[in-house]
């Protein structure tokens, strides 16, 4: 089972901007308990100005599989098409992030089990 360190999720977040990738400055890396005290990550961000708490983990807990949560919001949230647009591109670099976490672990578990030379990975 991986495990996810905060150091490491800041690690990936770097790599994923010096892709080129737009991630916003809101992105963080939040410290998180795990079962057994270690000091997890957990990837959050509040969508633009939405208040609404993003958050991207393992699903379930310590699987290679990512997942993105939206918290519950109390009141409605309007938006004009421009701010709905910006909305739209910010979403689809959740997905992508998202997307490379899950291939990021699945290659942190091939390397471990030494199915795959990590400087093959560039890792």
């Amino acid at each position: 089972m991986p495990f996810h360190s905060q150091e490491m999720l800041e690690q990936w977040l770097e790599e994923f901007a010096a892709l080129g990738y737009s991630i916003s400055e809101r992105v963080k890396v939040i410290p998180q308990d795990g079962a057994d005290g270690r000091d997890t990550g957990l990837i959050a961000l509040n969508l633009l100005d939405s208040m609404t708490l993003t958050y991207l983990q393992p699903e379930p807990l310590g699987s290679i599989h990512w997942g993105i949560t939206f918290e519950a919001r109390e009141t409605d949230l309007k938006m004009n098409a421009g701010r709905t647009l910006e909305l739209s591109a910010e979403l689809a670099m959740v997905s992508i992030l998202c997307t490379f976490l899950q291939t990021k672990s699945l290659a942190e578990v091939e390397v471990e089990a030494g199915s795959v030379d990590p400087e093959a990975l560039g890792l």
